[in-house]
């Protein structure tokens, strides 16, 4: 149905520097998708999850997000289209002068949350669905990796949003690690979010399988899973 879906890309480009990142670029995702980017450093996975919040431009196609003509979009519009989408990162990207409960109250209040009950009320059940209900009044650097990113993703998921996208949210993680923060990505997902999510971690898509998309040559490829695996067994 069309009313579900949140992404719809036609023929995108994308550059950087004046270099064609990606160019016919297709994909459309549904809500409570669960969707990985694969392909080689260097071949638009990250440009691409850029370009869905406003961060790289499309210069050419047709590409719409929660409603959102990316093409068209004023500055003024970004801001509201963001606070629509989560974004997690690999490198966690929290203010290391505060605690996880400010950081998280940071996002809130620049989100346009005033009453301090509901900030309250809405960081702990964050932080909750995040698996780290008790490290709210922990600073950044007394939490391990895999805390951290817990976080990132708590602050990915404040203002509700229906889709997440994750840029090698484990690229910095142990393998046991990067498994668990998968599958709460995976169990987010079955709660009713689609996610993106970028990675050159085949294991991690074997082992949590979905939908495989493939950056390679400029454009974007539906990928049969059994190939992905039997490919990065046989490296």
């Amino acid at each position: 149905m069309k009313d579900d879906i949140l992404l719809q890309m036609n023929s995108v480009e994308l550059c950087l520097d004046e270099n064609i990142i990606l160019h016919d670029a297709s994909l459309t995702l549904h809500n409570g998708e669960f969707v990985y980017v694969i392909g080689r450093v260097g071949s638009g996975k990250s440009s691409l999850l850029k370009s869905l919040y406003c961060e790289i431009p499309v210069r050419k196609g047709e590409a719409t997000v929660m409603g959102y003509d990316l093409r068209k979009i004023k500055k003024r519009e970004i801001p509201y289209l963001r606070r629509k989408v989560g974004i997690v990162f690999q490198d966690f990207q929290l203010l290391t002068d505060r605690t996880v409960n400010k950081n998280l109250e940071f996002v809130l209040r620049a989100t346009g949350w005033k009453k301090k009950d509901d900030i309250r009320t809405r960081i702990a059940e964050a932080l909750l669905q995040a698996g780290i209900p008790n490290k709210g009044y922990k600073m950044p650097h007394e939490l391990s990796g895999g805390e951290q990113q817990r976080v990132a993703i708590a602050r990915a998921l404040l203002n509700n949003p229906k889709l997440i996208l994750a840029d090698e949210p484990t690229g910095n993680l142990d393998p046991e690690t990067s498994e668990q923060i998968v599958q709460l990505l995976h169990n987010i997902c079955r709660d009713g979010k689609a996610v993106i999510m970028s990675t050159h971690n085949y294991t991690i898509v074997e082992r949590f399988p979905a939908r495989i998309i493939k950056c390679e040559q400029g454009i974007l490829k539906d990928v049969d899973e059994q190939r992905i695996i039997s490919n990065s067994t046989a490296n």
